[in-house]
């Protein structure tokens, strides 16, 4: 149909140009004969298969960005039908399909117990932990891909779902989820001391590597604090791991003056840096080592850089784990302008890695752009298994309003969790709101 279709634009330029209208008259007849056919059939053919409509523009976004499907929703009986799967997956529900029986079942555990629901292709009769659930409409399959009612769907498996006329969007919300949140608490945190016991694990930036290459606790961004009375960063510690939420010592570093790379290239140096940190972080309570080297591979021998980086990092991986500390290493995103980070080898030494998908755009107060966040997770989704990525999420730039749909994207993912840049910058609004996607 197609081709007929460009072959008949094609004759009718080729012979305007020529100004022959007789042949011109003549050929198109048939060529609109023969399109009139085509379309016909096809037209015929998918009203009797599908008996639907196309969902006319109709878009659908889950947790405020749009979800990928295989097939355009459709609408039969009033009915807006979706790909099962396509949903069901970016939602961590497991899905299973019998052949034999045309049935699909899908599976989600969550806090609430475990829910499993069955479908059968034609079937009004919908199972849901063994009960009958009537359908309004029977799924369907549209080029290998099972439609169900999106309604159904979110009635079961505790997604908001929403309607906006004017646009013609469906909204999908992801129920709220407990996954695993890693906070930074800076020197300026203290405001926001009370949300310490709502993240699994804090990063205390209070050391760093100074212009010299050297480790200190004695920076100026990055320093260990003053006691104040009572208060100690001693005291912040051990509540902290009283309260449930692991302290990890997290160690800052840019690139600006090549201290970094002067570390990195003195193996001396080096030695001196992770015996320093690891004495450190165990002399302290902490449970583990957030490490946050940043500005690697702007320029230079980038295959090098990566070497270098790995070589410390395993390094330091081994001395850590050997004194029963946890590490975590932030990467810049793969799709930065910073290339020294290989992220399949760095997976494979820390325990779990940070995603630091922030800081895209020049204007730190915008949201960042839900594509280029995206594009960042699905790169370093190639190189390392989901189960170890860690969405770094910055409130400095995010407001109540994006939040969400950065968690929604970690969940999309199935990442282990998400890391929040930072407390004393959250605020009530962004928190609360925060607490309707994760467990908090």
């Amino acid at each position: 149909m197609v081709e007929t279709y460009k072959e008949f634009e094609r004759l009718h330029f080729i012979l305007w140009k020529m100004g022959d209208l007789t042949v011109m008259n003549k050929r198109i007849g048939k060529l609109v004969l023969c399109l009139a056919i085509s379309l016909g059939g096809t037209t015929a053919l998918y009203q009797n298969t599908t008996q639907a409509a196309p969902a006319g523009g109709v878009s659908i976004v889950l947790d405020g960005y749009a979800l990928p499907f295989p097939v355009e929703p459709v609408v039969m009986s009033g009915t807006t039908m979706v790909p099962f799967r396509a949903i069901s997956e970016a939602l961590g529900i497991n899905v299973e399909w019998n052949q034999a029986l045309k049935k699909i079942t899908a599976t989600k555990t969550d806090t609430a117990g475990t829910k499993v629901v069955t479908l059968t292709l034609g079937s009004k009769n919908a199972g849901v932990n063994g009960e009958v659930v009537k359908l309004g409409v029977a799924p369907q399959t549209i080029r290998n891909n099972t439609m169900i009612p999106l309604s159904f769907f979110g009635q079961q498996f505790g997604a908001g779902v929403a309607w906006d006329q004017a646009t013609k969007t469906v909204s999908i919300t992801s129920p709220k989820t407990d996954m695993y949140k890693l906070g930074f608490y800076a020197l300026s945190s203290y405001s926001e001391i009370s949300l310490l016991p709502s993240f699994d694990a804090v990063a205390f930036g209070w050391s760093g590597i100074d212009k010299s290459g050297q480790f200190t606790t004695t920076g100026t961004d990055f320093r260990w604090p003053q006691a104040a009375g009572d208060v100690t960063p001693e005291s912040i510690i051990s509540n902290a791991a009283a309260g449930g939420t692991a302290p990890y010592l997290m160690v800052f570093s840019g690139d600006t003056a090549s201290e970094l790379t002067k570390n990195l290239e003195d193996k001396v140096l080096q030695e001196q840096t992770i015996t320093g940190i690891v004495d450190l972080a165990t002399q302290k309570g902490f449970q583990g080592i957030t490490l946050d080297l940043e500005g690697l591979g702007l320029t230079g021998d980038k295959a090098k850089v990566q070497a270098d980086y790995n070589a410390f990092v395993k390094n330091l991986s081994q001395k850590a784990h050997a004194a029963g500390l946890k590490l975590t290493v932030i990467l810049h995103p793969l799709n930065s302008s910073y290339k020294g980070y290989d992220y399949k080898t760095l997976g494979s030494l820390a325990d779990d890695l940070v995603i630091m998908a922030y800081d895209y755009l020049k204007e730190k107060k915008i949201p960042e752009p839900m594509s280029l966040v995206d594009e960042g997770i699905r790169l370093a989704l190639q190189q390392v298994s989901k189960d170890k990525l860690i969405l770094g999420i910055s409130v400095y730039s995010e407001n109540e309003t994006s939040v969400n749909s950065k968690v929604g994207l970690a969940k999309r993912y199935g990442l282990k969790g998400i890391a929040i840049w930072r407390v004393g910058l959250i605020g009530q609004p962004v928190w609360n709101e925060m607490g309707k996607s994760v467990e908090l």
